[in-house]
């Protein structure tokens, strides 16, 4: 071998090593970078997990416990020490028949022994469902960067539902695209309307004198308007609180307590103008 063709021989082996090196370095970092998406979508899928949790617990939903574990898919217990070995019928001995034992079988052998060379090419073959004897083909290998775009994409919509909940778990039942102060005037001027409908029927019943005047003062001036009042504190805090949220909602007490002690003198003082306007 002459002196050029050692020296092409040495530079073809140095580039096929550095060829070698750089593609085991450049594998390397794909496979550091496969670990630390790994890694991040643990953590993404561990905190939606933390979440959801917060948001059942949040809506009143528990977890269920953990039901009894299934017996399909455990192994048959072995025979206790004193139970006899089974015996197939015809046998005649206290040996497992197997597939010795099938019927149309003649002898006491299952398979006919074959000589040394044809046993080694009786080689057993997969069955597959196209046909008997087909060999199975391999599944197809997995890509991991596939795999975990697939699951980062998962985890992206799992996020975006996630969101959404959380916003629908920030509205409350009771009127929930409208806004803390609307919701809180419409149910205290509801319930003072229906505290007005009550000053109504204690005016009749007054004029049947069912009512005296002095109960039906009382009633009008604070017993009803208290009444709505309260009313209306009870239904935002039941129905107007959303299932999360950080601290109490507000009631706006000072509001409903004008709306309600103005609602129902208004009522009075309009029936009166209605029964002074028929005359």
């Amino acid at each position: 071998m002459s002196f050029e063709e050692y020296a092409a021989l040495a530079r073809q082996l140095s580039e096929q090593r550095r060829a070698g090196e750089q593609h085991a370095a450049t594998e390397a970092a794909r496979r550091r970078d496969l670990h630390a998406a790994v890694d991040y979508l643990q953590q993404r899928l561990t905190a939606q997990g933390h979440r959801l949790d917060q948001l059942g617990r949040a809506i009143g939903i528990d977890q269920p416990p953990p039901g009894p574990p299934s017996n399909a898919g455990s192994a048959p217990s072995a025979p206790g020490p004193g139970s006899a070995p089974s015996t197939a019928p015809g046998t005649g001995d206290g040996e497992d028949a197997g597939a010795a034992g099938a019927p149309g079988r003649p002898g006491g052998g299952a398979y006919p022994e074959l000589p040394a060379g044809e046993a080694r090419l009786a080689l057993p073959t997969a069955v597959s469902p196209a046909g008997a004897g087909v060999p199975t083909q391999r599944a197809a290998a997995v890509d991991p960067t596939v795999e975990l775009e697939l699951a980062r994409r998962m985890a992206d919509e799992a996020d975006r539902h996630g969101q959404q909940a959380e916003v629908l778990a920030q509205r409350p039942a009771l009127l929930p695209t409208w806004s803390p102060l609307a919701r809180a005037v419409a149910v205290y001027a509801g319930c003072g309307v229906a505290a007005g409908v009550l000053v109504l029927a204690l005016v009749l019943a007054s004029g049947v004198g069912l009512v005296d005047g002095f109960t039906l003062g009382a009633w009008i001036c604070a017993g009803l308007p208290a009444v709505a009042f309260f009313g209306g504190y009870l239904v935002l805090g039941r129905w107007g609180r959303p299932a999360m949220v950080a601290g109490t909602p507000p009631r706006y007490l000072p509001l409903g307590f004008l709306i309600c002690f103005l609602v129902v003198p208004m009522a009075y003082c309009a029936y009166l103008l209605l029964v002074r306007g028929l005359r």
